[in-house]
């Protein structure tokens, strides 16, 4: 078990900068796509329409990462500790703790 759960840390600290890489590459693919929107649309209103998009697409997406990175360095650092074998005594019960 003690193998499993440091071999496991190897993968979370593998998870954490993968899923920070995809988060960001989504980011950046959802919001140009946005902004590609606004210079196919024709039409004042419609331009108008699109550019609150853009701004509500980069909002969202600020949103998502200002929550989502500091859980995926928590990842990391969850990780470097099973590696390090800081899980491997863990307590029983409660009254094991004090």
């Amino acid at each position: 078990m003690k193998s499993l759960k440091r071999n496991l840390g190897y993968v979370w600290m593998a998870l954490g900068p993968a899923v920070m890489v995809f988060m960001l590459w989504q980011a950046v693919d959802k919001i140009l796509l946005a902004r590609q929107q606004v210079t196919l649309v024709a039409g004042d209103v419609a331009k108008e329409a699109a550019r609150s998009v853009v701004s509500n697409t980069i909002l969202q997406w600020s949103i998502i990462i200002a929550i989502f990175l500091p859980i995926a360095c928590g990842m990391i650092i969850f990780g470097k500790y099973a590696v390090k074998g800081e899980y491997d005594n863990l307590p029983d019960s409660s009254e094991a703790l004090v």
